[in-house]
């Protein structure tokens, strides 16, 4: 996969979750604007400072992290 350069994640912003570009719209609010069945043309006029490559982006780290699982640890 390549480098994902859009997605920034702060702290002191939005609690820390995953941003698009360091504005105020989550990874999250994109990804369920898409599966609510908005177009990305719809996502594009509601955040006209977005750009396509920010919804492309924002599915592929959904993705990514969709794909990860948590390994437990022993209590040893």
């Amino acid at each position: 996969m390549k480098p994902l350069t859009r997605i920034t994640s702060n702290s002191q912003m939005m609690g820390g979750r995953p941003c698009i570009r360091g504005i105020r719209v989550t990874v999250g609010t994109v990804v369920g604007l898409v599966a609510s069945g908005h177009s990305r043309e719809d996502i594009l006029r509601l955040y006209p400072y977005l750009e396509p490559e920010d919804i492309s982006e924002a599915l592929a780290y959904a993705a990514w992290r969709s794909d990860e699982f948590e390994v437990p640890l022993s209590s040893k």
